[in-house]
């Protein structure tokens, strides 16, 4: 997930964009991301965000009439400031709040490596019972792959231990390059944790 520098720097670019603006529409393209009906969702259209806000690794806009819209961006919940009125993009699109200088739009890259594979699954299954149920598979682009090329891009599959499970991802596909912090080497190497694919590359090279 975003690490504290990260929403950081997303207030710090969010702030004079939209703070001072009035919300001029709200779209909501994936129904499971709102966690509260009430007040509606749209009744922050047409006020003003006030202020925003850090709550632990979460991000809180302050509207007027003392309403928030409160984001947790998980482990591939992504920011993107876009032109007015630019459409939620189809398969990691989830949400878009519109101002007259911009839109904000929610993504999730991992939500596309999800939906493809119920419906892959679905589809070879068929009418029949499923008897192979594995958290491996062949088609898989990067579970269970550390250290093999990404099948789309080619860089090395990442992963994060924590416990005794792993969790595998592809940097430049679906985190923007960055490397995720993974609990037990962060610790180990602190400063000297690699940031980026590149800066791991520099470390194995040295």
């Amino acid at each position: 997930m975003p690490e504290l520098p990260d929403i950081l720097l997303y207030l710090h670019a969010l702030r004079p964009r939209i703070v001072g603006h009035q919300v001029r529409a709200v779209r909501l393209a994936s129904p499971f991301l709102l966690r509260s009906v009430d007040p509606p969702l749209a009744s922050v259209e047409g006020r003003r965000i006030v202020d925003l806000h850090r709550l632990g690794k979460r991000v809180a806009m302050e509207a007027e009439g003392e309403l928030y819209l409160v984001f947790h961006l998980m482990i591939a919940g992504r920011f993107k400031w876009q032109d007015p009125g630019t459409r939620i993009p189809g398969k990691v699109g989830l949400f878009a709040l519109d101002f007259d200088r911009g839109t904000l739009i929610l993504t999730e890259a991992g939500t596309l490596t999800l939906t493809q594979w119920i419906t892959r699954l679905q589809r070879e299954t068929g009418d029949a019972f499923p008897e192979k149920v594995t958290a491996f598979r062949d088609g898989m682009a990067v579970h269970g792959r550390y250290g093999q090329p990404c099948p789309d891009c080619g860089s090395p599959v990442q992963r994060i231990v924590y416990a005794s499970n792993e969790a595998n991802y592809c940097a430049t596909c679906q985190t923007g390059g960055r490397l995720l912090a993974d609990r037990s080497l962060s610790r180990l190497l602190r400063e000297d944790w690699p940031r980026t694919l590149d800066e791991l590359e520099r470390k194995r090279r040295g």
